[in-house]
């Protein structure tokens, strides 16, 4: 992997106490079993009391997210599949994909100049636009 595409990842781990799970009847077609089954989950993380380090809970509270609620608790409805336990599964997948993104670490930018050429040549398609431009008013004869 060349260096520029390299990105920091910290190494994040959920205690499975810190989430609290919930099911719920799914909503949608389905027949009976939507009707009298209990299949969907709701996950909900409170970020403020979980174990993770201050500058993840910073950085996950600032996030703009519709599932992030104003209390500081991450709330995750899945109901993609037809069991409890797959769709539980895929609720905590899907936190851990909100936490992953959240612990990338930006690489720094280095401040850099640019070349001496690509200022001429800059200067240059500014000068041809600016003709063509002058070319395109009217004529006086």
């Amino acid at each position: 992997m060349p260096d520029d595409v390299k990105k920091s990842i910290q190494k994040i781990t959920i205690p499975v106490t810190e989430v609290e799970f919930r099911a719920m009847r799914s909503q949608g077609a389905g027949g009976q079993n939507v009707n009298k089954v209990e299949t969907a989950v709701h996950l909900r993380f409170d970020i403020k009391a979980s174990s993770l380090p201050e500058e993840i809970k910073e950085s996950l509270l600032s996030m703009r997210d519709q599932r992030l609620s104003r209390e500081g608790v991450i709330v995750i409805k899945a109901q993609r599949y037809r069991t409890r336990e797959k769709n539980r599964e895929d609720a905590f997948e899907r936190l851990e994909m909100i936490l992953g993104r959240v612990a990338v670490i930006p690489k720094k930018r280095k401040k850099t100049k640019p070349t001496f050429n690509s200022k001429v040549k800059r200067l240059d398609a500014k000068e041809k636009r600016s003709d063509v431009k002058s070319l395109r008013g009217r004529i006086e004869w």
